[in-house]
């Protein structure tokens, strides 16, 4: 089979060139698209996101995408991996500067990490821990534990334990990966974190590659 189709999703709010040249590294075949017939036209999604939840929100909704995302994620089960705020964005609802609806995929709220509790600077900046909370696809197995590179001052708290696939500690641990049916999303930046991130991202391009198999079997 030639090499996977991915579509980084463009919303003009995200780190699209770094995590494109991650894919690159890996022999993907990529594209940075917001347009509906080039994500449909990939094997797999990848949102990528810098910046706040409700800017984050907005720029979906400007450029059209939340029903296209839901038809492609939600409809066709499309494999979609989220970076940082991108997944933060698959939640019900954020609380960044405010209350704002999110994609809704994932029983979940995103808040703020608080500094004076934990005692620590935020937001949480640099390489930290990993460790998976049960088997899962893009970690591993229960357990395994990898370094990743994190810039964020807010997290996602899942209403549904088996979401959670990884988590991290910051003073707290807190959700640090999340995996739900074709869903995935990562708090950290994999397209940063050199070999661990690499690796992960692999993982997420060979199960969908195995999906596409079984569909085309």
């Amino acid at each position: 089979m030639d090499s996977i189709r991915v579509a980084i999703i463009d919303y003009e709010l995200g780190n699209t060139g770094s995590v494109r040249n991650a894919l690159d590294s890996l022999g993907a075949q990529v594209c940075i698209a917001k347009e509906p017939d080039k994500l449909e036209a990939a094997d797999c999604l990848i949102l990528p996101g810098v910046g706040a939840f409700g800017d984050g929100m907005d720029h979906l909704r400007r450029f059209g995408l939340v029903p296209v995302l839901d038809e492609l994620v939600l409809g066709q089960k499309k494999n979609i991996l989220g970076i940082c705020l991108g997944m933060q964005l698959m939640a019900r609802r954020g609380f960044e500067h405010g209350e704002y609806q999110g994609l809704g995929w994932l029983d979940a709220d995103v808040i703020g990490m608080d500094s004076a509790r934990l005692n620590l600077k935020v937001p949480h900046v640099g390489w930290n821990d990993v460790t998976a909370s049960r088997d899962g696809v893009l970690l591993g197995g229960a357990g395994c534990r990898n370094s990743f590179y994190f810039v964020h001052g807010y997290h996602m708290v899942c209403n549904q334990a088996e979401d959670v696939a990884g988590v991290c500690n910051y003073g707290e641990d807190f959700t640090a990966l999340v995996e739900r049916g074709n869903i995935f999303g990562t708090q950290f930046h994999p397209e940063k974190s050199q070999k661990a991130g690499l690796k992960l991202l692999q993982s997420f391009l060979s199960f969908s590659c195995q999906g596409l198999r079984l569909c085309n079997a």
